[in-house]
């Protein structure tokens, strides 16, 4: 239902000053009581609202609570009465439910009637419900809090490195992330998974703002809830500081391009929390006053605390003092992002530099390493607005002068989790030197000391846990050796620290190094297990048992070589052109039902290709506004149609197949000798159910549950067939990365199909071998089978999503030396060739 509202709203604003809406509000706090009056008072207006024309399902609903009830899965619209028709047009052909529930007037009266009881339950002047009220006093006392120190003295280096890194706030997020779709829309540039090896690590978001050109947008979250156990206010600074240097990973430019929307939550009422509300707030506004932030938009959470009884005693449980900054920022170039991948093909030596934000403090209160020895320490980490102002303007100069390979913030899990992060992305090892972030002049703590300690005991223990967990501020950069002078100097002029805190090495472990003494080292496979082990764990609880053991247990597989491009044909050469060239574009039905999120990008690549795409609804073709004579190919989107209620695709083939017009139309297409079709995800599932009808379909498989049990959203490696396809013409035996986003997309077979069935397309291993596990093979489908076609290569279906990824902008990775136009452009160009 959301996906039909967006499409009426962009329907809408498409019009420019034809707009047919006047005004639109989101249904929040207060529902339709709060929403229905502001809409009418921001035109200084009043209302008449008739309750029974608001949609209900419940009969049973008094009228305050159809009136005040707080569903948010609704807007409120202000629409022009000479455009109420078209309005309700555009409704119509999404099948989008609406009702006209009032009328805006002129007496500043807000009336609500209900002809169900014959009364009028609201009759009210606008302007005392939305008038300026009072403000409100509250009164609130700080309360002390003594911490103990946080004793380090006996913790064991190796111990504490491996409990961070289960730290449920440092560990990996992959179970979280490849349930959800991160690919839609195709104007994804930098989502959450780096390198070949997919690992979840990205500091930022960012999202180009079309299919031509690469400006785009950024955007990056920080939150350091834990720090307001011990130091309220610096939480919330040290929150706006953690979203700014996430986003300066992206290429921005100047820090006053940066917006904030702030995310409050607290136990308001419960003793002690208000003031640190109020302390924190104020700090926060300071902060972003003094480093030229705004924070235009935000909403606040204030009850967050649960209470009950249990044997006849009152307890109670509140959350702490919570501030969620997401930042958002215009960007010049999306390709421009660093990742915390490692480069590794310089052919030059690299080092690696940390920018600390927190002047050598590096203190431990409230970090992870505290929470895994079940303490919280005395002193928060904090930062200067002027010092993060510095770092982001250094930050974008050096990524500017090309001087930057990698960047990764310091955050939670300190220096030590950033480090082992990029080493993960990179699949490779680390040498990590404490001598100078651990620098104590009161001890002669430095190299060239005469006399080394023997052994890691007293200042020396306090230094180096401190300098490697300390949740500090920074970033850990990659810089080529030969430039070392260059940054040094610059990061001396803007007052910033920095230590040189090691390199690549090619052990494939991650060791930690002070005064020349090896304090601890670990293969890398081990520690990238232990950093996945929380999320492979709730994941082997939540899916399939099977797939959640073999994606562990893959990541320890040393013959992994991640994702790759071997290609057997060039992807600059534009087979198309010499189509294009005569001015001639072929028009191709962009075909989609309800629930349906991947026609504009499907629009995008047939368009770039030569073809001119219009966009059909099935609305369109039943109401006999459209018909597929009129076009040379069909394409069938990726979504969720009817919501997938009936199984993946079967109820928009049923709304075919089971109207004998819309069959007839689409049977009399397919058999059209000079036709064809593509059919992605929703759109394959879909046209698997109508093979009865389409020539050489008769093999094709059904599409099913994924053996995982769940929703995957994967970029996934795959082999073009040798195959009759149009739209795999001169591609067998290419192989590459390719996005995949479905939860039934494992082919079954009827008896005796598989065999004849003509494949186009499999999922398969580093080896270039059939995918069986998990997740190279993200779907279970049988030898890794992911794309059929017809023997004459007219009509292809398959699960992945080319038209996510005919710009190499769009690829979650890709090799450098790709070009604009990704590998998988060659499918829609292949089409226009064929179409002639």
């Amino acid at each position: 239902i959301q996906r039909r509202c967006q499409e009426v709203i962009d329907r809408c604003w498409q019009q420019g000053e034809a707009n047919p809406i006047l005004s639109i509000h989101d249904v929040g706090a207060g529902g339709l009581s709060n929403a229905m009056p502001e809409l009418a008072e921001s035109a200084a207006l009043g209302a008449h609202f008739e309750l029974r024309e608001i949609h209900i399902e419940e009969p049973g609903m008094s009228p305050r609570e159809i009136w005040c009830n707080e569903s948010q899965e609704r807007y409120v619209l202000a629409i022009a009465p000479e455009r109420l028709d078209d309005f309700a047009a555009l409704c119509a052909r999404e099948r989008c439910p609406f009702a006209v529930v009032g009328a805006a007037t002129a007496d500043g009266q807000l009336t609500v009637s209900d002809r169900h009881f014959d009364n009028t339950p609201v009759d009210m002047e606008m302007q005392v419900l939305l008038g300026r009220p009072p403000k409100m006093t509250r009164n609130a006392s700080r309360r002390a809090v003594h911490l103990p120190p946080f004793d380090v003295t006996d913790i064991d280096l190796g111990e504490a490195c491996r409990r961070v890194l289960r730290i449920p706030a440092v560990a990996s997020k992959n179970f979280l992330i490849t349930i959800g779709d991160r690919s839609v829309g195709g104007l994804t540039a930098r989502d959450q998974m780096v390198g070949p090896w997919q690992v979840p690590v990205a500091d930022v978001a960012v999202t180009s703002m079309s299919f031509h050109g690469h400006a785009g947008e950024a955007f990056a979250m920080g939150e350091r809830t834990a720090l307001a156990c011990v130091d309220a206010p610096a939480s919330g600074r040290m929150a706006v500081g953690e979203a700014v240097t996430n986003l300066a990973a992206a290429d921005i430019g100047s820090l006053r391009q940066v917006k904030l929307s702030a995310n409050w939550m607290a136990a308001a009422g419960h003793r002690g929390e208000d003031a640190k509300l109020f302390d924190t707030v104020s700090a926060v506004s300071q902060f972003c006053q003094r480093a030229g932030l705004s924070i235009p938009v935000g909403k606040d959470s204030l009850s967050m605390k649960t209470a009950w009884q249990d044997g006849g005693e009152d307890k109670a449980v509140i959350a702490p003092l919570s501030l969620i900054v997401t930042a958002f920022a215009p960007v010049g170039d999306v390709r421009r992002t660093l990742t915390p991948q490692l480069r590794l093909d310089t052919g030059e030596d690299t080092e690696l530099l940390l920018i600390d934000l927190g002047n050598g403090a590096n203190r431990l209160g409230g970090s992870a390493l505290a929470q895994a020895y079940n303490t919280v320490g005395e002193h928060a980490p904090d930062v200067a607005p002027a010092q993060l102002d510095r770092f982001f303007a250094l930050i974008q100069r050096f990524r500017q002068q090309d001087l930057l390979l990698a960047y990764h913030d310091r955050s939670d899990g300190g220096l030590w989790a950033t480090v082992c992060e990029m080493a993960f992305a990179s699949r490779c090892g680390l040498s990590l030197v404490l001598d100078t972030v651990c620098y104590d002049p009161w001890a002669n703590d430095v190299d060239g000391l005469e006399k080394k300690p023997d052994t890691l005991k007293g200042r020396f223990q306090d230094k180096a846990i401190a300098g490697l967990f300390a949740e500090e501020l920074g970033a850990v950069v990659q810089i080529r050796r030969a430039d070392r002078a260059r940054l040094t100097a610059a990061l001396r002029d803007a007052d910033l620290g920095y230590h040189f805190i090691g390199e690549p090495n090619d052990k494939d472990e991650i060791r930690v190094w002070r005064n020349a003494k090896l304090l601890f080292a670990a293969p890398r496979a081990e520690l990238l297990q232990g950093w996945s082990e929380t999320s492979y764990r709730i994941a082997r609880l939540r899916d399939d048992a099977t797939c959640a053991d073999e994606e562990f247990e893959a990541l320890a597989d040393a013959a992994d070589s991640g994702l790759s491009v071997r290609l057997s044909f060039d992807p600059a050469e534009d087979v198309a052109a010499p189509m294009i060239a005569t001015g001639v574009r072929p028009r191709v039905a962009v075909l989609r039902e309800q629930g349906v999120n991947s026609h504009v990008e499907m629009a995008a690549a047939f368009a770039r290709a030569g073809f001119d795409p219009f966009d059909v609804h099935m609305s369109d073709l039943q109401a006999g506004r459209v018909s597929l004579a009129d076009f040379a190919g069909l394409a069938a989107c990726g979504g969720f149609s009817y919501g997938d209620v009936l199984g993946a695709g079967q109820g928009w083939a049923k709304s075919i197949l089971f109207n004998p017009a819309l069959r007839d139309a689409f049977e009399a297409f397919f058999n059209r000798g000079d036709s064809f079709a593509l059919g992605v995800c929703n759109g394959c599932q879909m046209m698997s159910h109508l093979a009865p009808i389409i020539p050489g379909a008769a093999h094709w498989p059904r599409f099913e549950r994924n053996r995982s049990e769940q929703f995957e959203a994967r970029f996934s490696q795959v082999e073009v067939l040798d195959n009759p396809s149009i739209f795999f013409a001169g591609m067998a035996g290419s192989q590459m990365p390719i996005v995949v986003s479905h939860g039934e997309g494992r082919a079954v077979f009827a008896d005796g199909a598989m065999a004849q069935v003509v494949r186009a397309l499999r999922f398969v291993d580093p080896q270039g071998e059939a995918a069986t596990r998990y997740p190279r093979n993200p779907n279970g489908s049988p030898e890794g089978i992911t794309g059929v076609t017809t023997a004459d290569g007219r009509f292809t279906i398959m699960m992945p999503h080319p038209e996510r990824n005919f710009r190499t902008t769009q690829m979650s990775w890709h090799p450098s030396d790709l070009g604009e136009d990704s590998p998988w452009m060659r499918m829609f160009r292949n089409a226009r060739r064929s179409v002639g």
